[in-house]
């Protein structure tokens, strides 16, 4: 399936891809600046999930001079499919050449020094629940069966990323992220848990992206938007208003830190 589908996109773009974008919540507005964009709905993609939550287009061009493939939206195991559907777009990226991709998604903070609309840098993460995006039959001709998870998140990638985010003065806390399959929000008993377990952040998205690229073995960066504190926090749990803000407030730094990041690359 992802050969299929790498092969219908291929027959759309100007040029190999360079890098792959996921773009999570509030953050489609990336794609408007790539250049020379050919634009592919997720629904046109042979095999290719649709997001039912996000706007979900693959948008392919240029951006500061670097070749891009970037997923305008993202999809999720709570809207109904699979963790090998989860996985698929990152293989349909591999097969296209994409050696580096950054995730972006929005979260829940879970340590007491992060607040709304802060950009935090994912360093590791914590997937409680048993299903992998590599379940199943391995495809070989993308990865071993078995593949080493240490160093999931590319330590010269985000060194690369803190100068970036130092040229632009803004901060870039590192954390661990928890991944929580959703769509429910987390009970203040479960923000306990994580917490005891090392968790800084929680979100629904992002870690069967990672778990898919590192079998195939592209390189991973992850940014994360605080856009609320965990249930059970100080002024923590579902605030729609406060969300918004965050999302806001959020989205302008990331933007900026992508962009620069990429012109690094």
């Amino acid at each position: 399936m992802y050969q299929q589908a790498a092969e219908f996109i291929a027959s759309k773009l100007h040029s190999k891809p360079q890098i792959g974008l996921v773009l999570g919540t509030g953050l489609n507005s990336l794609a408007d600046a790539i250049e020379d964009a050919v634009v592919i709905p997720f629904s046109e993609i042979p095999h290719f999930p649709v997001s039912t939550v996000h706007q979900g287009n693959l948008v392919a061009g240029r951006l500061n001079g670097k070749a891009v493939l970037c997923m305008q939206g993202r999809i999720h195991f709570y809207e109904g499919y699979s963790m090998q559907q989860l996985g698929l777009p990152i293989q349909v990226m591999r097969v296209l050449g994409v050696k580096t991709v950054i995730l972006t998604n929005a979260s829940g903070g879970i340590c007491e020094s992060y607040f709304p609309g802060e950009i935090v840098m994912l360093s590791d993460h914590i997937k409680l629940a048993p299903e992998s995006p590599l379940c199943g039959k391995n495809p070989e001709a993308l990865g071993e069966r078995f593949f080493d998870m240490t160093t999931a998140y590319d330590q010269e990638l985000r060194n690369l990323a803190k100068e970036a985010a130092e040229e632009l003065g803004l901060p870039l806390p590192e954390g661990v992220y928890a991944y929580m399959g959703g769509p429910q929000f987390e009970t203040p008993a479960e923000i306990r848990a994580l917490r005891v377990l090392g968790a800084d952040l929680v979100g629904m998205s992002t870690v069967p992206e990672v778990i898919a690229a590192r079998h195939c073995n592209v390189k991973v960066l992850a940014f994360s938007c605080v856009t609320n504190m965990a249930a059970g926090m100080k002024q923590g749990g579902l605030d729609k208003a406060v969300i918004q803000d965050a999302e806001r407030r959020g989205q302008n730094d990331m933007l900026k830190l992508l962009t620069k990041v990429v012109e690094k690359l």
